[in-house]
């Protein structure tokens, strides 16, 4: 099952100024996002056990997003 659902991910896309858009490109974007996030919450995941915490917090997201 998708983390991601795909009517939402279609109307970003139309919102960035994409008029019509595939199934294709859809899914290839939710594969895309589903993966990103799983790098960034290993990354998060890594910085918070090195803080000697199992929470990940937004501060930790925000140090993954600048490393990965």
């Amino acid at each position: 099952m998708p983390a991601f659902a795909w009517s939402p991910l279609r109307a970003l896309m139309k919102k960035a100024g994409a008029e019509i858009v595939s199934r294709a490109a859809v899914d290839k974007l939710m594969d895309y996002l589903e993966e990103y996030a799983k790098e960034l919450t290993a990354c998060a995941l890594d910085i918070a056990k090195h803080s000697g915490r199992k929470k990940i917090t937004a501060d930790d997201m925000k140090l993954a997003i600048k490393m990965v």
